[in-house]
């Protein structure tokens, strides 16, 4: 398994939950130390589209409702089992191959006799359609004993091969290796992934030995060990091979993010969102965007983000945590931060950073702004350069500004304050002190003017300049 090429399009996921042909359980292995990610968390938490990679394998999981799931860890992999919870977690004290790891999950899955998949923590692409492919096959009337996932590369390289009957059936899995010349012709490629009658996985596994170079008990040994038992195996061939990528490297982790923001970006404008330029806006797994939104370029969406429908966000935004309503428009160049819920018709315009605030029904942030740890009032207009100063270094405080009020450019308010509805404050000012209801505050120097100042000044100083000069 390794990183492949992603295509130009990827089909939206289904709706899986009431398809499961019967019982079915999931081993998810998931103890590999990952070291070519040069890296001390655990490989299978290492985040694609913002979500660790293990939690987009459990969440397809749950969509063909997986009754029982094993994650087999290594010893000390405290963060991965408290990730995966409330999924169980085994412990593979040695790592002696797949086939080992495996039968890590023997205690809890010693009574449940349905159908299992046996998955790769790694495969943040595996989508829940291939999964059930595989447990439909598994229920064919050909009663496959084991199902393989197979893919067919642009590049074969040096994956293992799927050698198949006339029937369609496998004959068996051939290491690259150890093929044939015909053999290495093959274009169906082993992706590791099963799906196996658990009433008989836990004996093939028994019957793995570790006679090869590694010493190493290999799952893919229980294909010959099926039919020399007379048992049926088949393939499932994958419909993109873009769904096996396995990651084992930071370059790796980087193409899976390239295709799952594909995917993620392909599934958006395939619900009604228009993108200018898709390659340039990123989404989180978590984003949710309604119909008739416009994403202009150059657009970041962090976790925990609802786009409501009607929406325009435009150049150079970056969103997260946030609620958006209907017929917003955002930027060019703002920052949305977690917290930051913005009603319907509201404007958020370039240079403003807004964070843990309510934004009410059609009020303006236009410019040059930051709004933290605040209430914004039903159609108040919000000056440029005004700033609520929310933190004194030890707590933060609200700003609360009411409906229909006026701040001038270039305001302060100093949290705690209250401006009240229909209030003005004037430019410039630093206010400390509530604002009552439809009054003016304006909290700075008194303007003095002295006629022909200016002209003396500039008299004086030159005639300095010149006398300097003569000096020299």
């Amino acid at each position: 398994r390794g990183s492949r090429s992603r295509p130009s399009t990827i089909e939206t996921e289904r709706d899986f939950g009431a398809m499961t042909t019967g019982a079915c359980a999931a081993i998810v292995l998931a103890a590999g130390m990952g070291r070519r990610m040069k890296s001390d968390l655990p490989k299978v938490l290492h985040r694609v589209a913002n979500r660790p990679m293990i939690s987009h394998l459990l969440d397809a999981l749950s969509a063909i409702s997986s009754e029982r799931t094993v994650v087999v860890v290594a010893p000390g992999m405290t963060q991965l089992v408290d990730a995966v919870a409330p999924a169980d977690t085994a412990v593979q004290t040695e790592a002696l191959g797949t086939g080992h790891a495996v039968l890590a999950a023997r205690d809890q899955m010693q009574d449940f006799t349905g159908d299992m998949l046996v998955l790769f923590g790694d495969t943040p692409l595996l989508t829940a359609e291939t999964m059930q492919d595989m447990l439909t096959a598994r229920s064919a009337a050909e009663n496959p004993a084991v199902v393989v996932l197979g893919f067919r590369p642009d590049d074969p390289a040096e994956y293992g091969r799927l050698v198949t009957a006339a029937d369609g059936g496998l004959e068996a899995i051939v290491e690259f290796k150890d093929a044939s010349a015909a053999q290495r012709e093959i274009g169906l490629c082993n992706a590791g992934i099963m799906a196996i009658d658990g009433n008989h996985l836990f004996a093939l596994l028994d019957s793995v030995g570790n006679d090869n170079a590694n010493g190493e008990y290999y799952l893919t040994d229980i294909v010959e060990l099926a039919r020399d038992r007379g048992l049926r195996c088949d393939v499932v061939e994958a419909a993109d091979p873009v769904e096996v990528m396995g990651v084992n490297s930071r370059a790796q982790l980087a193409a899976a993010e390239a295709a799952m923001q594909a995917r993620l970006r392909d599934r958006a404008m395939t619900g009604g969102v228009t993108m200018t330029d898709p390659e340039t806006v990123w989404l989180s797994a978590d984003t949710k965007i309604g119909r008739d939104v416009i994403i202009g370029p150059n657009v970041f969406f962090g976790t925990g983000v609802t786009i409501a429908d009607n929406v325009e966000i435009k150049a150079f935004c970056h969103i997260d945590g946030a609620e958006v309503a209907s017929g917003v428009s955002i930027g060019p160049f703002a920052r949305l931060r977690p917290g930051a819920k913005l009603e319907r018709n509201v404007h958020v315009g370039n240079f403003v950073e807004i964070k843990q605030a309510l934004v009410e029904e059609g009020a303006k942030v236009n410019h040059l702004s930051y709004v933290g740890d605040a209430r914004i009032g039903p159609r108040a207009n919000v000056g440029a350069g005004t700033i609520t100063c929310n933190y004194d270094g030890f707590f933060k405080e609200l700003t609360d500004i009411g409906a229909d009020a006026f701040i001038g450019s270039n305001t302060a308010l100093v949290a705690p304050v209250k401006v009240g509805d229909g209030a003005t404050v004037g430019a410039g000012s630093v206010i400390t002190s509530d604002v009552e209801a439809d009054a003016l505050a304006v909290a700075r120097g008194r303007q003095k003017s002295i006629a022909g100042w200016a002209s003396t000044f500039r008299k004086r100083r030159k005639a300095e300049k010149d006398a300097a000069k003569t000096k020299e």
